[in-house]
């Protein structure tokens, strides 16, 4: 798998100020039993496990390159939490007072344990800290059991996704699930065409399930527009090649915009990767800011 590590599938909006409890909900779109934790573990050991790989090109492409796009998943789902936790911009202490509490307002929070853990950043839990596990994982080796999960797998996170945008007000929060419902509606079309090629059952008449068009999500309108809801992105320059045979040439599902399904070379354009500065109380960067920036600059020229 062919990934690139130095941007965001999208552009993140940063949030005006804090909001730890939307980063709590948004945490059960990492670790919850439907979250990119799980999407991702499935696909990936499903690729790993897929017998006969040469013989059946076309779906195990599929899988594994499905499986790409989720690890970015995860990783844009992780920078939410982040920015959510934390804000935008510098923190107003520059040097931590830890006998005044500054931490009273997490006894409030819903997912306090999250944050104060790991300084406000992602970790593998759902939304009420649940840690995702390895029993979320099914791989059988038979092609359509699997494919059939996928699909199942797909339509529960859309579930979830539209439940946990029902929860946000932030345009953080609010812009990954809109993204992500594009792109889990997709994966789902996408399943369902591959089980339909090998048993000849129309699947795709199921979607989407639940039955309510991203009309009605704002934040995923841009993104409908020019045409993510059409698009397998292959990320490798050489693999992948097969799932053409699967998804291009189909048509998109009735009530999103009308177009040809095409597979794209390359990963999307992508948004920057927002920076977070250090938060005082939570004792990071520890060293006085200045210092850890100096360091790491004279560590990067080094490596020139």
């Amino acid at each position: 798998m062919c990934l690139r590590i130095d941007k965001l599938e999208i552009e993140l909006p940063l949030p005006k100020e804090p909001e730890p409890n939307a980063a709590a909900a948004l945490q059960e779109l990492l670790g919850g039993k439907y979250g990119e934790m799980s999407t991702l573990g499935n696909y990936l050991f499903q690729s790993f496990n897929f017998r006969s790989k040469s013989k059946l090109k076309p779906f195990y492409s599929l899988v594994a390159n499905i499986t790409a796009e989720e690890l970015g998943h995860v990783e844009l789902v992780s920078n939410g939490v982040a920015l959510l936790n934390n804000g935008p911009g510098a923190p107003d202490e520059v040097e931590a007072d830890i006998s005044n509490a500054p931490f009273a307002d997490m006894k409030d929070i819903r997912l306090a344990a999250s944050f104060l853990s790991n300084g406000g950043g992602a970790m593998p839990m759902n939304s009420n800290g649940a840690s995702w596990n390895m029993d979320f994982v099914t791989t059988t080796g038979n092609v359509i059991i699997d494919l059939l999960h996928n699909f199942h797998l797909e339509c529960g996170a859309r579930l979830h996704k539209l439940r946990v945008y029902e929860t946000l007000t932030d345009p953080t929060g609010r812009e990954v699930c809109g993204y992500l419902l594009v792109r889990g509606g997709v994966h789902a079309h996408a399943y369902a065409l591959a089980l339909e090629k090998i048993t000849g059952v129309d699947i795709k008449k199921m979607l989407p399930t639940p039955n309510i068009n991203l009309d009605r999500i704002p934040e995923s309108q841009k993104y409908l527009e020019e045409g993510s809801h059409r698009r397998l992105y292959r990320f490798s320059p050489d693999d992948y090649k097969e799932m053409a045979g699967i998804w291009q040439g189909e048509k998109a599902l009735p009530g999103d915009p009308p177009g040809t399904l095409e597979v794209v070379d390359g990963p999307p354009t992508g948004g920057k990767i927002p920076e977070l500065e250090g938060t005082p109380s939570a004792f990071a960067p520890d060293y006085a800011p200045e210092e850890m920036f100096e360091i790491a600059t004279k560590l990067y020229k080094k490596s020139r």
